[in-house]
């Protein structure tokens, strides 16, 4: 899926949004990022969706996907930072897809993932990724580490272990992506849909080549994610050493609707960020050593 004609029009025009500036199309260059796949628990997942037309992916054997994504953006309107996605694959529909036709029919059923987690390195990536996307973004302690056989991410929060990633460096990264993709999360009580479409030459490793490590931590952020049954062995890892991305003005926002009057209880609103500034200061990097307990 390639980048619209409508962004592709409006190149080089600038925009200013909650004081947050930007040289349009919003994007970024030549940065590195890692993805993995792990399959968990259908029932598990599929009840982390909120409303009635999300709906976890499922895999051939009845398993659900649940994905880790991680950019280290070098490149961008809003200075450098990383940002760490933590979701569950899934489509949009009024019912569940067909197993495996998803991956194929991308834009018939919607597919996407949605955001369970999204910290990231700085405050105005926050303010804007929050507060115009409706993101669950936060800031946290993350680092991105390339060495000569391995792909890392750890994140770590107010001085707690919260989760890592480890995935093997391919040899070769020669395989042609253009993509796009949905992420969908929940802000002010509605669901919100965003589009971003990627270009990069990828090493992807499948199957029994796939090889990688989850740690996930006991904190209240991800310490839940634990019981779902993930698997340690990833479906597919995927390193893309100069991926270029943009990211699509144009979202949705919808009502999430209930069978039942709903409380007066909601996630978080424009409070969480209304008096956020734009600082692109990071938090002090990881520095927790001792994350084998944690390994799936």
């Amino acid at each position: 899926m390639g980048i619209p004609d409508r962004i592709k029009n409006y190149t080089g025009r600038y925009a200013l949004v909650d004081d947050v500036p930007f040289k349009m199309p919003v994007a970024t260059e030549n940065s590195p990022a890692l993805m993995a796949a792990f399959l968990c628990d259908y029932d598990k997942a599929n009840a982390l969706l909120p409303g009635n037309e999300l709906h976890a992916v499922k895999y051939h054997n009845g398993k659900a996907i649940f994905m880790v994504t991680v950019i280290n953006y070098l490149h961008t309107n809003i200075g450098k930072y990383i940002e760490y996605s933590i979701g569950i694959a899934c489509t949009r529909g009024p019912k569940p897809a067909p197993r495996m036709l998803p991956a194929l029919f991308t834009s018939h059923y919607n597919t996407g993932q949605y955001i369970l987690e999204l910290p990231v390195s700085s405050e105005i990536s926050v303010k804007g990724g929050k507060g115009i996307w409706g993101m669950p973004k936060h800031k946290a302690s993350l680092d991105f580490i390339i060495t000569d056989d391995k792909v890392s991410a750890q994140y770590e929060l107010n001085g707690h272990f919260a989760f890592r990633i480890e995935i093997d460096k391919p040899a070769k990264c020669n395989f042609p992506l253009n993509v796009g993709s949905v992420n969908y999360s929940h802000f002010r009580n509605m669901l919100m849909a965003s589009n971003i479409y990627f270009k990069a030459k990828a090493g992807i490793r499948m199957g029994k080549n796939a090889k990688g490590s989850l740690f996930i931590g006991d904190h209240k952020r991800t310490g839940y994610m634990r019981d779902l049954g993930i698997e340690g062995k990833p479906l597919f890892t995927a390193f893309m050493p100069h991926a270029n991305g943009v990211l699509d003005d144009h979202f949705e926002c919808w009502f999430i609707t209930y069978k039942d009057k709903p409380q007066k209880v909601t996630p978080e609103g424009f409070a969480s960020v209304i008096n956020m500034g734009l600082s692109e200061d990071w938090l002090p990097a990881p520095s927790i050593t001792d994350y084998q307990q944690f390994k799936i």
